[in-house]
C-alpha cells in the first residue's frame, strides 16, 4: 500500500486545541479519489463538532465542505478525472440508494446510513487510523473522498469563494429556492445573520421578495445584513421582533420564516413570526440531541408548513452550476460574508473567531 504524508488538523480530543501533525494518507479504495485541498470554510457546525456537541468520535479530521484538485483516482472511478477542480460538499449523491432513487439526494445513504461511523482515511504517527468526520476531512492538505461527493467545477473565481458552494451557499440559497420555494412578492423573515442567514438574504432578494426582515442580536452582523439588502433589521434585545413582523404584515405574520440561528429558541421564533399557512424552514441545531417545543395550535389548526433543509435540499448536478453562474455575474456575493483566511496551523484561531462571531465565515486556505 502506497502512503502519502500530509499536514492535517486532527481532532484528537473534543474541547482541546487541534493537533497539527503529519499523517499518512491511505491509497484510494475503489470508488474513492484523492483531492489536494485548496480551501475549506470553517463553518460554525465545526465549533459544535470540536466541542463534542455532535458526537463526532476522535481521532478524526473535521471540515465538511471543501474545494480542491483531483490528484489521484482509485479503481472504478468514472465521475471525475485527475486535474479537475472539484467541489466536495457536505452531502454525496450516490445515485443508487433509496433516497437518491426517489429524487431526494440530500438524504443520500452514503452519508446518513453510516450512523456516525466514518471511513478511515489515514493513520497518525502512533499507527492508529484517523477518520474523516462528515466524509470530507477538509482541514487537511489532502482529502480521501468518495467520487460521489466530488463535483467538477469550471470557473475563474478563486477557490476560497467557490469553497462556500459546499455548504454555506447551497444551504442558504437552497433553503430559499428549493425548500421554501419563495415566490415573488412574498414577505420573508430571516432569523440569524451569520453565513447561512446572509446567503438566505441574497436568495430572497434574487426571488423578488416583497420585503426581507433580518432578526439578529449582533450589531456587526446587522450591519452586514443592511449592506446586503435587508429591508428591515431587528435587534431582538431592543424590540419585540414578533410584534414588529406582524406590524409589517397587517397583523398576519410573514409568508416565509427562515431559521439560521443554530438554536432551539430561533426555530420557535421563526414559527411564531409566520402567518397561518406560512412556510418555516429550519436549518440549525444546538446539539445532536436537542428538542424543539412548539405551540400545537400553530402546527395543527393553522396550516403552517415546517420544512427542514439539509444542505439546502440541493441537487449538486443541477444547482452547482447555476449557483456558480450567479456568483460569476455578481448576483450572489461573498462580500461581507467571507471574513478572512487562515493557514491550517491557525485553525484554533479560526474556531475561536467563529465561536465568538468575530468571523462570519473564515476560510482555511492551502497553497495551490
Amino acid at each position: 500500500m502506497t502512503e502519502r504524508t500530509m499536514t492535517a488538523a486532527v481532532l484528537r480530543e473534543t474541547g482541546v486545541p487541534f493537533s497539527i501533525e503529519a499523517v499518512e494518507m491511505f491509497d484510494p479504495a475503489p470508488g474513492r479519489v484523492i483531492v489536494r485541498t485548496h480551501a475549506s470554510p470553517f463553518c460554525v457546525t465545526d465549533v459544535h463538532n470540536w466541542s463534542g456537541a455532535l458526537a463526532k468520535i476522535p481521532p478524526t479530521i473535521l471540515g465538511h465542505a471543501s474545494i480542491g484538485e483531483v490528484v489521484e483516482v482509485g479503481p472504478s472511478v468514472t465521475r471525475v478525472r485527475v486535474g479537475q477542480r472539484a467541489v466536495v460538499p457536505g452531502t454525496p449523491e450516490c445515485g443508487t440508494c433509496y433516497y437518491c432513487a426517489i429524487g431526494e439526494p440530500w438524504q443520500c445513504g452514503e452519508l446518513f446510513d453510516l450512523n456516525g461511523v466514518y471511513p478511515d482515511i489515514a493513520k497518525g504517527e502512533d499507527g492508529a487510523p484517523i477518520s474523516c468526520a462528515g466524509n470530507v476531512g477538509g482541514y487537511a492538505e489532502l482529502m480521501n473522498v468518495s467520487q460521489n461527493q466530488t463535483f467538477p467545477i469550471e470557473s475563474d473565481l478563486p477557490s476560497e469563494v467557490l469553497s462556500m458552494l459546499g455548504c454555506g451557499i447551497t444551504t442558504g440559497v437552497g433553503a430559499v429556492v428549493n425548500v421554501a420555494q419563495l415566490q415573488a412578492g412574498e414577505s420573508v423573515a430571516i432569523f440569524g445573520a451569520g453565513q447561512l442567514g446572509l446567503w438566505m438574504l441574497q436568495g430572497a432578494r434574487l426571488r423578488d421578495a416583497a420585503f426581507v426582515a433580518v432578526v439578529e442580536p449582533d450589531a456587526t452582523r446587522r450591519v452586514a445584513a443592511e449592506r446586503l439588502g435587508a429591508d428591515v433589521v431587528i435587534d431582538p434585545a431592543a424590540e419585540d421582533h414578533t410584534e414588529v413582523l406582524r406590524r409589517l404584515t397587517d397583523g398576519r405574520g410573514v409568508d416565509v420564516a427562515l431559521e439560521a440561528t443554530n438554536s432551539v429558541s430561533g426555530q420557535r421564533d421563526a414559527l411564531l413570526s409566520s402567518r397561518r399557512g406560512g412556510r418555516i424552514v429550519v436549518t440549525g441545531f444546538e446539539r445532536g440531541d436537542s428538542e424543539v417545543t412548539l405551540p400545537q395550535t400553530f402546527l395543527t389548526l393553522q396550516s403552517r408548513q415546517v420544512r427542514s433543509a439539509q444542505n439546502g435540499n440541493v441537487r449538486m448536478f443541477r444547482d452547482l452550476e447555476r449557483f456558480t453562474r450567479l456568483l460569476e455575474r455578481g448576483k450572489l456575493t461573498p462580500e461581507g460574508i467571507m471574513t478572512r483566511t487562515y493557514a491550517v496551523d491557525e485553525i484554533d484561531a479560526a474556531r475561536d473567531a467563529a465561536a465568538s462571531h468575530d468571523d462570519i465565515c473564515g476560510i482555511i486556505a492551502f497553497p495551490h
